[in-house]
């Protein structure tokens, strides 16, 4: 870390805060190559659209809707069957929580994002293109379908790939619709083509108009040759072209503008790349290392694989040393993304900060009703063998916490809002109809 033993001494000059940013790697991030106007159109339709659920009754926005920072608001995402839109949304079954935070999506569509999701278990090599992913038929370096690997260019149009597959997001539960009854994610993606489509050459069944938006993003293509992968290659594609906010005081600074940070704002960057160790992880264009870490955060709602134990990225690794690790989130616009960890356990970044402090006291004694909206405060994991099993895998980083006082506290605070491009606080427009003819708004 910056200033510790043997390393450079604390930045103390404009000059030298820039250096410590520049020695992590950490500039203003670049994109990959643009596509197609047509393709970006037919992504935001289906971005919004309840068609791709199985029910007809949620979307991509609905868990990343632009009025609540590409997120939600919520501590954990209500999926199919809840009612309601952002911080107003109501589960109204106790199976409707999610297990992990909607993660934001400013900036998803960034050179270097090779893996997704709080697991990485979406993972795209930038070398050779290779997938691994939770579905056989797309991994490998001779995957059985690649006439749908074909279209997925990188990390974020694989991810898309898995919503519409998963029963609590989008898809519903079997006896419920033609998709939930498919039988795999093969069949799902299919059946998801027939409803936007139709079969027959687009003569039974599906949308006109997303006939003419697929022709006009592919065009060309024979209409039976469509899969899935073009539907997630242009969500991609929307996505990476819609959320991108580069112009933060932060970008400023870093291009040469003194005044564009405040003395507070300054100060606490340079706890950031100093004695904090933020930039540990929280490093590179998007202040992201994109490894997983444990930080023995509160533990609430079903937990993947339905354990109230998430155990994080090893259960993808199978490996016990990945115990309650999770991806490093990016930080960039972090002000508007909270709720923030895996579960959403804290609402503010002073809270955040807070728990690095000390996290064996943040999580022992974490309060369910200072933190978390009343619906989810039943929801947190009290059980005091699995809170010692988190702690016991605090990362090395972290340690037994980063002592910070309340002045420094607010001062990294302040440099991590303004990490907020300003344009970022407008949120984007959704659009007032969708081809399906279903409400955009929930």
């Amino acid at each position: 870390p910056q200033g510790g033993p043997g390393g450079p001494p604390p930045p103390t000059t404009d000059a030298d805060l820039r250096q410590a940013f520049a020695r992590e790697g950490t500039t203003t991030p670049t994109l990959l190559p643009a596509e197609s106007s047509e393709l970006v159109a037919l992504g935001e339709a289906l971005f919004y659209d309840k068609l791709l659920s199985g029910n007809r009754n949620v979307s991509c926005a609905t868990c990343h809707h632009p009025s609540a920072g590409t997120g939600d608001g919520l501590p954990l995402p209500l999926g199919e069957g809840a009612a309601g839109q952002t911080t107003a949304r109501v589960a109204t079954a106790a199976d409707q929580v999610i297990a992990r935070n909607a993660p934001p999506l400013f900036h998803v569509g960034a050179s270097g994002v090779n893996s997704m999701f709080w697991d990485s278990r979406v993972r795209r090599d930038p070398a050779t293109g290779v997938l691994t992913t939770p579905e056989v038929a797309l991994n490998g370096a001779s995957p059985p379908r690649p006439d749908l690997t074909q279209q997925l260019t990188s990390a974020l149009a694989a991810q898309a790939m898995f919503p519409v597959t998963s029963s609590a997001e989008m898809l519903g539960d079997p006896g419920e619709n033609e998709l939930a009854d498919a039988g795999g994610n093969e069949a799902i993606w299919a059946g998801l083509m027939a409803r936007l489509v139709g079969t027959s050459g687009g003569s039974v069944g599906g949308v006109a108009a997303y006939r003419d938006l697929f022709q006009a993003a592919y065009p060309g293509l024979d209409l039976d040759l469509l899969t899935f992968g073009h539907a997630a290659r242009a969500l991609a594609a929307f996505e990476a072209a819609t959320w991108v906010r580069f112009n933060s005081p932060f970008d400023r600074f870093l291009a040469g503008e003194d005044a564009a940070l405040s003395a507070a704002e300054k100060r606490g960057a340079a706890l950031f790349t100093g004695r904090a160790r933020c930039s540990n992880c929280h490093s590179g264009p998007l202040l992201t290392d994109f490894r997983h870490h444990s930080l023995a955060t509160p533990q609430l709602g079903p937990g993947a694989g339905g354990e109230p134990d998430d155990r994080g990225r090893a259960l993808q690794s199978g490996d016990p040393r990945d115990d309650y690790q999770f991806r490093t989130p990016p930080l960039r616009n972090v002000e508007l993304t909270g709720p923030y960890f895996h579960a959403g356990a804290f609402a503010t970044l002073e809270d955040v900060l807070g728990h690095y402090r000390d996290p064996s006291d943040s999580l022992l004694g974490y309060q369910p009703s200072a933190h978390l909206p009343s619906a989810f405060q039943s929801l947190v994991d009290t059980d005091a063998v699995r809170n010692q099993a988190r702690l016991a895998t605090v990362d090395r980083v972290v340690g037994n916490g980063i002592r910070l006082n309340p002045g420094e506290v607010s001062d990294l605070a302040a440099f991590l809002r303004a990490l907020t491009d300003p344009s970022a606080r407008t949120p984007v427009t959704p659009p007032a109809s969708v081809p399906s003819g279903l409400p955009v708004a929930d």
